[in-house]
């Protein structure tokens, strides 16, 4: 063979293996960019956590579409999670491990088919971050082992302030030095927040502020030289690292048999025997472990999904848009009285569209709902258009005002509840997660002041709330600090304080917004404010107490109150309200607990009007106003 046949057919070879290698690199490329489809049988449901994880920890390198879970129960445990240090609104930030960590992924849907998932320990199921058309579907949550506990009250001594209590096996507790621990796998809790639970309601007990929270701090009774100690910059003394300072416990427990504990040192009346008072810790501590934590994602469904406990909320949403959950339940489960530790459902800064629909709400251990921004307070005038800022509450530590070009609000609360200037953000220095640096596309106003607060105009959602029942719950049904738009309608409430609480909140939680553009239409009010609380089933609240206006366009039309006691609306500050075509009854399901309230409370507003409305109640004065008022008429 000569040379040159040698080399031609050298070089067909080359060639030929060139084009297999991009073919085969092609095809690859053409496979792995191919989304699969995933389902998990029940060969994983002792602990389901590492063959999950294992999974989705591959999926940016072989993209998942849907991840199916054969029908069953399956258990989780934190041992083999995915672990990251998490700042989470309005919960504690801490260490936490997902089976689920679905991070900086796309198109993907989840669907349990019908099965259960029991949760073990401090874990966050669903951890969702930074991802795009995220479904969870077909899916109920719970855990073996609750983040509260629970005791039945059965006897009381109102003249020696003692209670004893019966503690199930599911609850284990310890005694040590005359105080209550409560001890779970992974987890443990003292007394801390409590609140009284009927049993035969299956809901919080009428009149519970006379009996809870229970007493268990009192002022330390020895300090020296504590009040010497300064801190240079804002020290924020409600932070858990503050939490014990000028105070000692008070309350002392001791067991008269294994299973029954007697409770000393309770100021208030004493809990009723047949009670069942629910604990859950201290504040500060207690926030641990929602179901869902969503963040800086772009489409969110929750579908079908049902959780009968959360140790904090049952999902928390922040900076995501476009989030829809739909038949979304949260009740207890095993005859426990409570369903998550705190709020059902949060939105923090969200935008585009929110939606709750056809879904329940009941037992959680705070709001239905919150939907709000925060308010960021200026603690350095860096440049022309630079600021220091700094959060303030410790349980909105690490969140992100905005990104770039979000429109930027600022604020003096003492002058308006309205931005006076707006400026957009260039970029923002994240130095820790109490400090910030931000630089603006614009010089800043000359007459800006450190104090003054920022909030994100643009981080603000339509929210429609329909067709759901709420109720049973510790706290309020809705909280709402919405500029945008936000209807609720067709909703039943049954809720322990407000029904609806629209607030400007700036002096504890800095949460954010006022509120425009309301509808609230043919929902049934059915006794709330049965907790105890002297406030209205509907209330605008400000913490500031000034006569500006904060609210504006509020249409209240063709609902039914059916309310046991007389105060049903509270206004204040407010611009534009309809309250049309309404039925007010008096239920007669509790004694009245303020009986010389009016139907209606008003301050500090106008262009107020009432038409149409029936009212058959048992209010002396139906209609009640204070400060300058125009006068108003009530038909």
């Amino acid at each position: 063979m000569t040379f040159s046949k040698i080399y031609n057919i050298f070089k067909v070879s080359i060639v030929f293996g060139v084009l297999c290698s991009v073919m085969s690199c092609t095809n690859k490329t053409t496979e792995e960019s191919t989304p699969e489809s995933i389902l998990f049988s029940q060969t994983i449901k002792e602990d389901a956590t590492p063959a999950v994880v294992s999974r989705i920890l591959k999926a940016k390198d072989h993209p998942i579409s849907e991840i199916k879970f054969e029908k069953g129960t399956y258990h989780f445990y934190p041992d083999k999670g995915k672990e990251s240090y998490e700042y989470i609104s309005n919960h504690c930030d801490l260490m936490v491990k997902t089976p689920f960590p679905i991070e900086d992924l796309k198109n993907i849907t989840i669907d349990g088919q019908g099965s259960t998932f029991i949760f073990h320990g401090v874990m966050i199921p669903f951890l969702i971050e930074r991802s795009t058309n995220i479904t969870v579907k077909n899916i109920t949550i719970d855990w073996s082992e609750p983040f509260h506990s629970e005791g039945l009250i059965v006897a009381n001594d109102e003249k020696e302030k003692t209670f004893d209590m019966k503690i199930s096996k599911e609850y284990p507790y310890e005694i040590r030095n005359g105080q209550l621990h409560f001890v779970k796998a992974y987890y443990e809790h003292g007394v801390g927040q409590t609140i009284l639970y009927d049993p035969e309601r299956s809901a919080i007990a009428y009149n519970t502020d006379a009996y809870t929270s229970i007493s268990t701090r009192r002022k330390a009774s020895v300090r020296n030289n504590v009040d010497a100690i300064s801190y240079k910059y804002i020290n924020d003394k409600r932070a858990p690292e503050y939490k014990y300072l000028g105070n000692e416990g008070k309350l002392t427990v001791e067991q008269l048999k294994p299973g029954v504990v007697r409770v000393h040192g309770h100021n208030k009346k004493m809990p009723p025997i047949g009670t069942i008072l629910t604990m859950k810790g201290d504040q500060g501590f207690n926030r641990i472990a929602p179901a869902f934590r969503v963040t800086h994602t772009n489409g969110f469904n929750g579908t079908n999904v049902n959780i009968h406990h959360a140790g904090g909320m049952g999902i928390i949403a922040e900076n995501s848009s476009d989030l829809i959950l739909d038949n979304f339940n949260i009740t207890p489960s095993n005859g426990r009285m409570v369903s998550t530790t705190a709020d059902a459902t949060h939105f923090v800064g969200c935008r585009g569209k929110v939606v709750l629909k056809n879904s329940t709400f009941n037992n959680q251990l705070d709001d239905a709902t919150n939907v709000h921004g925060t308010y960021q307070k200026i603690v350095d005038i860096l440049d022309d258009n630079k600021l220091g800022i700094r959060m303030m509450h410790h349980q909105q530590q690490g969140f992100e005002i905005g990104s770039k070009n979000d429109k930027i609000g600022l604020v003096r609360l003492e002058d308006s509840f309205f931005p006076y200037a707006e400026v957009s953000i260039k970029n923002i220095e994240y130095l820790n997660s109490r400090y910030q640096i931000i630089t603006f596309n614009e010089s800043l106003p000359k007459t800006l002041k450190v104090g003054d607060l920022l909030e994100n105009l643009d981080a603000y959602p339509d929210l429609l709330v329909k067709n759901c029942k709420i109720g049973s719950n510790r706290a309020r049904g809705l909280l709402i600090s919405n500029p945008v738009k936000t209807v609720i309608e067709d909703n039943v409430f049954n809720t322990e304080m407000e029904a609806i609480l629209i607030p400007v909140e700036s002096g504890h939680w800095f949460e954010s917004g006022n509120a425009a553009n309301v509808t609230i239409r043919n929902n049934v009010f059915q006794d709330c404010q049965h907790g105890g609380k002297n406030r209205g089933v509907i209330r605008f609240a400000t913490d500031d107490d000034n006569e500006f206006i904060a609210f504006k366009n509020v249409d209240i039309v063709n609902n039914t109150f059916n309310q046991f006691d007389n105060l049903i609306l509270q206004i204040t500050n407010t611009d534009g309200l309809s309250f049309t075509g309404n039925t007010i009854t008096n239920s007669g399901t509790f004694p009245m607990l303020h009986a010389k309230n009016p139907a209606i409370k008003v301050r500090s507003s106008k262009n107020l009007k009432f038409t149409n409305n029936t009212y058959k109640g048992k209010a002396k004065s139906i209609l009640e106003t204070s400060g300058k008022m125009p006068k108003i008429e009530f038909n």
